[in-house]
Formats: C-alpha cells, structure tokens, sequence
C-alpha cells in the first residue's frame, strides 16, 4: 500500500468515528429530552447539566384556597408538596393536627 492510500484510509476511519460520535451526541440528546419531558433544548440541557433548574418548580396552589381536604393514603408531608404549605406551618394553622392520625374527609386549615 502506497503512502497516499493509508493516508486515506487513515481520513476514511477519522471521518467514521467523527460520524458516529455525532449520532451518538444526538442519540443522547433525544433521550434526555424523552426522558425529562422537556419540550425545549435549553431546559434538555440545563437538566443534563444538573443543575435542576429545569427540574425543580413550586408546587401549585389554587389562589385564595383555605383548606385541604384529607385524602385516603395522605400524609402531612404530602399535602405540603401538593399545597406549598410547610409541614411546619400547616402544624401551627392546625393545632392538635396529629400528623400520624390523618382521616379521610378531614379539613385542614391552609391560610
């Protein structure tokens, strides 16, 4: 083989794995993107990064809602993540809440 036939064959092999690394970048770009729900590339990025910006938001609540009621299977930590509402602060607007005794169909002070 003559020098400009491996030369070749040396750009040939460069331009291979410089082609399936692309794939593959794109490959995993489409799978976090799947994976994290992201609809849009920064917030694909910002969660392959790990920074949890993307990731993280606040719990929703409904403005100028005054109570929780207890559901089955529910517990005191629970209801803060779906209300926003600290463990500690539905305790201080609840008093005598027992946090191990929850009942279905109980009403819990939110405000």
């Amino acid at each position: 083989m003559n020098q400009q036939s491996k030369q070749q064959s040396m750009g040939a092999r460069v331009g291979a794995v410089s082609a399936l690394a692309i794939a593959a970048i794109a490959v995993l770009i489409a799978v976090i993107g799947a994976v994290s729900g992201g609809s849009s590339p920064s917030s694909t990025i910002g969660d392959a990064a790990g920074d949890g910006k993307a990731a993280k938001s606040k719990p929703k609540t409904r403005p100028g809602r005054a109570s929780y009621e207890v559901r089955e299977g529910d517990t005191l930590s629970g209801i803060a993540e779906k209300t926003g509402i600290s463990v500690s602060e539905l305790e201080r607007l609840n008093p005598g809440l027992d946090p191990q005794a929850l009942i279905a169909g109980q009403k819990l002070k939110l405000r």
